[in-house]
């Protein structure tokens, strides 16, 4: 028997959205350890699953926990950013009744120090798939200061960008997370109830997966398919993705793409994908808050395709 690593996030509100469907397929585009695709089909006996992830560990053990499930689950390998598109062209659009994204590294991407996530590894890794080419220690020694400035800047949000980076350059070569956040622990920002590096260790993981890009490439994949009546969910944990989300569904709800100043409408006002069905971001209770700390940064929002 296998043993069942964690309680994904969000999972009563991730039931919730997709309860009412009676047919048709989920796509989960970050499997992870299967906990949101096996609380799907177990809620909705008659839906078929297509489950997407990267990370082959985490494909072996959901293959072994989704097996019950026989013929209703398909798992592929790969960035969803890439296969959602191949799914996308295989299926029938309009049997496509929901999409679901867990965005960000998992809990036991996070707890294998091996992986190099935690800022207590021993190693430098961060690849949520061993075998891309792109590793957190290729980025901390090889990249210049002015690129190591824009990714702690833009992805870590860390005010002083540059005095970090000028202190990754002196001290570099680092082997190891754990040599990494506690060379920089001193220049990392105080008070807050997050480990003093993880902002940095956030900007270092984003860039060595994409996972912006990841993120705009999946939307755009979705709006290109044209899905005629669907529930697309993303959760996210920090603002950077939240914003993505945010700002493409609102670009999504609206019928008319004509500038601002424009005097009238020339677009033809027949843009809108659907509508947005969480108007604010929605967060985990209390009680999933003191069983899971990882859920309390989760925000979910949901999109209904309408065509």
């Amino acid at each position: 028997m296998q043993d069942i690593p964690h309680i994904p996030v969000l999972y009563r509100e991730v039931i919730e959205i997709f309860e009412e469907l009676e047919s048709g397929i989920v796509i989960d585009c970050t499997m992870g350890y299967g906990g949101h695709s096996s609380m799907i089909l177990e809620s909705n006996p008659n839906l078929k699953l297509i489950a997407i992830d990267q990370d082959q560990t985490a494909i072996e053990f959901s293959t072994q926990r989704l097996a019950k499930y026989g013929d209703r689950v398909s798992i592929r390998k790969g960035r969803f950013s890439n296969v959602i598109k191949e799914v996308l062209s295989e299926v029938d659009p309009s049997e496509i009744k929901g999409v679901l994204a867990d965005i960000g590294v998992s809990s036991l991407q996070l707890d294998q120090k091996e992986r190099g996530f935690s800022y207590e590894s021993d190693n430098l890794d961060m690849r949520m798939d061993k075998d891309a080419p792109l590793s957190a220690e290729d980025v901390v020694n090889s990249y210049t200061q002015d690129e190591l400035e824009t990714i702690i800047l833009e992805y870590g949000e860390l005010r002083n960008y540059k005095k970090i980076a000028s202190e990754i350059v002196k001290h570099r070569p680092f082997t190891s997370a754990k040599e990494l956040s506690d060379t920089l622990k001193p220049h990392m920002p105080r008070g807050k109830k997050i480990h003093p590096a993880t902002l940095l260790m956030q900007a270092i993981r984003i860039e060595v997966n994409d996972e912006l890009g990841e993120l705009k490439s999946l939307l755009d994949s979705l709006k290109e398919a044209k899905l005629p009546n669907a529930k697309i969910a993303i959760i996210s944990f920090h603002s950077l993705e939240d914003r993505i989300v945010k700002q493409t569904f609102s670009k999504w709800s609206k019928s008319c793409i004509c500038p601002s100043e424009a005097f009238r409408c020339e677009c033809g006002n027949d843009h809108q994908y659907g509508k947005i069905l969480t108007r604010k971001p929605i967060m985990a209770k209390d009680d999933e808050l003191q069983e899971n700390v990882r859920s309390r940064s989760a925000k979910m929002r949901v999109f209904e395709t309408e065509l």
